[in-house]
């Protein structure tokens, strides 16, 4: 595309975005607020998850902790119960500590520089750049997937953008195009127009307002971009989960900080298929004598890299169970029905314990059921 030709295109780009934005953005819960905290808190729900899921937990999740000193102050294992079945936990566990810093760092309140917000655990470039343009009007870019996409239809952007040289071609031309007034009107407009029109597949060209200036559409190539290479896909992983009661007791460990759903609670899991069988496996997790198990329903769970098969097995155990240092839960206990409900827990979790009959959560409506995530 030619300087001139280009230039052009930048300058008509965000008249036209931010009109369409006035006209057609969506009325959602943290539109509501352009406070710091509630910018940073909805960015990091709505990192790979359904704009619908988030629109239920966040209110929620605000009105638990409305301010980030009241988040700093509560202890991780109320945050995860809070955050329970929304998935990917790290951001949880990211989001709390970065509150912390702000805390002590700041005096509890939210730096307005990108360098600085990229000190902060679990802010990124994009976060940050959210949280400077949105909450604070400064002129930051921000490129999530939905700007990407735009922006390489628009452009005709050949490169590929998960590659480190397209990843740095798309966050210039993103910083090239920020307008002087409301950069982060634009910024949200941006994002709108990717996730609600220029999307993935089928793209609503007739409805774009900026589909006179798509370089991608009149090449005719606009379903063909951004290039990126596909993704691996996940590796497949063969669990047995142990679902074993005293009573009317279960028996839940917790899962150690770091690692795949770090501080939260569930039946006992092991991986199968490694020259040892599950009941050996599980008695040594335990420190109890092997278990007999039972085998029953079978289930599976999508995350971002692993594809787990899950095999839900009872049995009674003998002794009390005890973490073995290297092992990946911290400890075991014998939780009543009534307790499940407060506990930080993954969907995995509860649809395992669903799955063996054994008493289940109430967890919060409209969770996802089909996957899950850490």
């Amino acid at each position: 595309m030619l300087a001139r030709e280009r230039s052009e295109r930048s300058e008509a780009l965000a008249p036209l975005l931010l009109a369409w934005f006035t006209a057609n953005r969506r009325d959602l819960p943290w539109r509501k607020s352009k406070t710091p905290y509630a910018v940073w808190l909805s960015e990091v729900m709505l990192q790979q998850t359904r704009v619908r899921t988030v629109e239920e937990y966040f209110p929620r999740f605000l009105q638990s902790y409305p301010t980030v000193e009241d988040l700093a102050q509560a202890d991780l294992a109320s945050v995860l119960k809070e955050w329970s079945g929304l998935g990917y936990y790290r951001r949880a566990r990211a989001l709390h500590a970065g509150a912390r810093e702000v805390v002590e760092r700041y005096g509890g309140k939210v730096p307005t520089d990108v360098a600085s917000l990229r000190q902060i655990s679990g802010i990124g470039a994009y976060t940050a750049g959210a949280i400077a343009s949105i909450a604070f009007g400064a002129r930051e870019p921000l490129v999530d997937g939905n700007v990407a996409r735009v922006l390489s239809r628009v452009f005709a952007l050949r490169s590929d953008i998960r590659s480190p040289a397209g990843n740095r071609a798309v966050w210039e031309l993103a910083r090239e195009l920020l307008p002087e007034r409301e950069p982060g009107r634009y910024n949200e407009a941006l994002m709108e127009l990717g996730a609600t029109v220029c999307t993935p597949r089928a793209p609503r060209c007739e409805s774009c307002p900026v589909r006179t200036l798509c370089q991608g559409r009149a090449l005719g190539i606009e379903q063909e971009l951004p290039v990126a290479k596909k993704k691996k896909q996940p590796r497949e992983v063969h669990l047995v989960a142990l679902v074993t009661r005293r009573g009317d007791k279960v028996l839940l460990g917790r899962r150690r900080p770091s690692g795949l759903f770090g501080g939260l609670w569930e039946p006992p899991m092991v991986e199968a298929g490694q020259g040892k069988k599950a009941g050996e496996r599980l008695g040594a997790l335990l420190g109890v004598d092997e278990p007999t198990l039972t085998l029953g329903a079978k289930q599976t769970h999508l995350l971002t890299h692993r594809k787990l098969h899950i095999t839900v097995a009872s049995a009674r155990i003998r002794g009390e169970p005890s973490p073995a240092s290297a092992g990946p839960y911290d400890c075991f206990v014998w939780q009543n029905p009534a307790a499940l409900a407060g506990l930080g827990m993954s969907t995995l979790a509860r649809r395992v314990l669903a799955g063996s009959r054994a008493p289940q959560p109430a967890g919060p409506t409209g969770v996802r059921s089909s996957s899950t995530n850490e």
